[in-house]
């Protein structure tokens, strides 16, 4: 990502009074606007910032010679860039634009009085330099640029700070339909046996009618956690994850290595830290090898196999896998038909280039609804926004 670790905000507003500086009329609805569609489409390439910029900040044709010369002086180390071909001298905008007066007597001034009107400037200008487009030191979001770092890179306290901003996320769970009934006067359905009861105080005459509606009930989830060596970077911020989803959607969570942990009633803890310090605790396995194929095997056939049933399944792992690749493709086969969507979590899939190319994640895919990248916390919110709308 071109603007990974940069805070947009301040990106946005030093870029727009550059703009200003060369006489384009911009202010802060288009900073907004720039910071929006950042956040929006976070662009991968200069051309594409190029763009991005020129839709949010311009509004005039004549403006984009000035736009054009001032995005290629901040990015002059970039390549070409499909500027414009408008061309022409940049005119500088004067703010104190002003109609005098007749002197009156015992002005000090020749030729002229105090001005009509005098626009003052909003703050004191700045000292001019030619230095590249910089980047203030204080951030307006923290949470904000710390949710676009590795996992590696964060601590301990930055990490609970996210878990807890990703719980916060986290309103609401899609619900689904359900084959039981219950009374509504809006429903489409009449219900026999109460508008039959009913009908025996009117002569058997069925005068008032019973509706019915279906019952929706939430969504089940069942989460999949991989704890491995190779996930040691991304397994804490998992947890968190986890944790959201068993508080919101009352979500079945498991965490598997060798063997395979449940950590449902640990992570239901109110406290984000206490919860993830109970839930490494209970795994004996953790940092170890990895069985993928023969843990999804054990939860199919224990007694919360049934929770798979129509439910939302999310597996978090990189796909190492030291079980055959035939036996993850059965594994994934039995998933596969008692799950309603299956989604898996790679941190390595958001890599440029990448490719499922391991065995187990090869054998796993073709059974997969979505494979989402999860290398972030900003990852892993835009992945629990898709699992909302996907689970209704």
């Amino acid at each position: 990502m071109l603007l990974r670790g940069t805070d947009r905000a301040a990106l946005a507003v030093a870029l727009v009074d550059r703009l200003r500086r060369a006489g384009l009329p911009t202010g802060l609805t288009e900073a907004g606007d720039l910071v929006h569609a950042l956040d929006v489409s976070p662009p991968l390439t200069v051309g594409a910032l190029y763009w991005t910029a020129r839709v949010a900040l311009v509004r005039r044709q004549p403006d984009l010679a000035v736009f054009d010369e001032v995005f290629a002086a901040v990015f002059a180390d970039a390549p070409p860039l499909p500027l414009t071909r408008a061309s022409g001298p940049l005119v500088a905008r004067r703010d104190d634009v002003h109609v005098p007066v007749p002197a009156q007597a015992g002005d000090p001034a020749d030729g002229g009085g105090l001005p009509w009107a005098t626009l003052p400037p909003a703050v004191a200008p700045a000292d001019p330099t030619d230095s590249a487009l910089a980047t203030p030191e204080r951030r307006p979001s923290a949470l904000a640029a710390l949710a676009e770092l590795p996992f590696e890179d964060l601590d301990a306290s930055q990490t609970d700070q996210l878990g807890e901003a990703l719980r916060a996320t986290l309103t609401r769970w899609p619900t689904r339909r359900t084959r039981r009934q219950a009374a509504d006067p809006s429903g489409r359905r009449i219900a026999l046996r109460p508008t039959i009861a009913r009908a025996r105080r009117t002569a058997w005459e069925p005068v008032a009618l019973v509706r019915e509606r279906p019952i929706r009930r939430p969504r089940r989830a069942v989460l999949l956690c991989d704890v491995s060596e190779s996930m040691r970077a991304q397994a804490t911020a998992y947890l968190h994850l986890m944790r959201a989803f068993t508080l919101v959607a009352d979500a079945e969570v498991f965490a598997f290595a060798t063997t395979l942990t449940r950590l449902t009633p640990a992570l239901r803890h109110t406290s984000a830290t206490e919860a993830v310090a109970r839930a490494g605790t209970l795994v004996t396995d953790r940092f170890g090898g990895t069985r993928i194929a023969t843990n999804i095997s054990a939860v199919l056939n224990s007694h919360h196999g049934n929770a798979l049933r129509g439910a939302l399944v999310i597996v978090a792992s990189d796909g190492w896998d030291s079980d055959p690749a035939d036996q993850m493709d059965a594994a994934m086969a039995r998933l596969r038909r008692r799950a309603h969507r299956i989604l898996w979590l790679n941190p390595r899939a958001g890599a440029p280039g990448f490719i499922p190319s391991v065995a187990g994640m090869a054998a796993a895919l073709p059974y997969c609804d979505r494979l989402l990248p999860a290398a972030t916390f900003h990852d892993l919110t835009r992945a629990a926004h898709l699992l909302q709308e996907v689970g209704g």
